[in-house]
């Protein structure tokens, strides 16, 4: 198994990986493929597709293609039904509603991580295609509390890096997600430095998770989400939640700096918040998740 599956696999744990009426056993059979992802300077018809389509406001290559999209807690039970939206390169999509209105479980859907009815392209390609474990390290979902997970994250990241086939996105090495004034990329020490630039001083990942605050833990995670660089789009769920006003911006600057980059680095975000003034410091498209369905808002909740 490689680092970047070990990654995807964990964060799995962390989720429920096939809850609600997901089978466990029918998303352990997507998760054999061992295609591999195609190379970023290869883009599918798809992916050339420009901001034609609705939704989309800065010209950048579709990412992902939500179709008719749908999942229910049992037979007879939807969460939600017949969701349609697209994601482009350079979006920041801030998905909101009600607390149990489905927010999380359509990221866990985007992720590959609950089993869904319709439709979801990755570059114009279906999940499988690349090999489900490699497609989540892609589409990488980051989950509100990384407290479930067992250990200290330095056990994490070293047990991630134990595999030494990690590999992070082709170019990411000149991305917005370099800390600045550095000149190379090193796993083991990337995603440490990334979350001391947030705060987190390295004494913190010998800590159990169970044993870090809500925001220590929110920003490790995040840290080693980003710091492995091998995400093109980051799945996050309610990623500043516990953090205080200082750090929530410090975060929101790195990452909506990483998506602006056009040097081959992280490419969109779709961002679940419950903070209308953070979906207006960050987001670039906002979607409404109500009533079994999902709708386009203008910034200021407007349709």
């Amino acid at each position: 198994m490689s680092g970047i599956q070990m990654l995807s696999l964990a964060i799995a744990r962390v989720t429920g990986i096939g809850s609600g009426s997901a089978s466990l056993s029918k998303l352990k059979d997507t998760n054999e493929s061992s295609s591999s992802l195609p190379d970023d300077d290869v883009t599918s018809p798809a992916s050339l597709r420009l901001a034609s389509m609705p939704g989309s406001t800065n010209g950048g290559a579709l990412m992902l293609e939500v179709k008719e999209v749908g999942c229910a807690k049992a037979k007879g039970q939807p969460i939600f039904s017949d969701v349609s939206f697209n994601v482009y390169e350079g979006d920041v999509v801030m998905l909101q509603g009600k607390s149990g209105s489905g927010k999380s479980t359509l990221l866990k859907c985007l992720a590959h991580l609950n089993l869904y009815d319709g439709e979801i392209l990755y570059r114009g390609r279906i999940p499988q295609s690349y090999g489900i474990p490699k497609y989540r390290t892609r589409v990488l979902y980051v989950p509100q509390r990384p407290s479930l997970l067992p250990g200290t994250p330095r056990d994490f990241l070293n047990t991630i890096l134990s595999f030494n086939s990690l590999s992070p996105k082709p170019n990411h090495h000149k991305s917005g997600l370099r800390r600045s004034g550095a000149e190379s990329f090193d796993p083991h020490t990337e995603p440490i430095l990334v979350a001391k630039e947030w705060g987190i001083d390295e004494e913190l990942w010998d800590r159990t998770w169970s044993n870090l605050s809500g925001g220590e833990g929110q920003r490790i995670a995040l840290a080693v989400a980003v710091g492995l660089q091998s995400a093109d789009v980051l799945l996050l769920d309610e990623p500043t939640s516990a953090l205080d006003a200082d750090a929530s911006v410090t975060i929101e600057q790195y990452l909506t700096k990483a998506v602006r980059s056009k040097d081959g680095g992280l490419s969109a975000i779709v961002w679940i918040t419950h903070s209308p003034e953070q979906g207006g410091r960050v987001g670039t498209r906002f979607l409404r998740i109500s009533e079994g369905s999902v709708h386009e808002e203008n910034a200021d909740g407007g349709v």
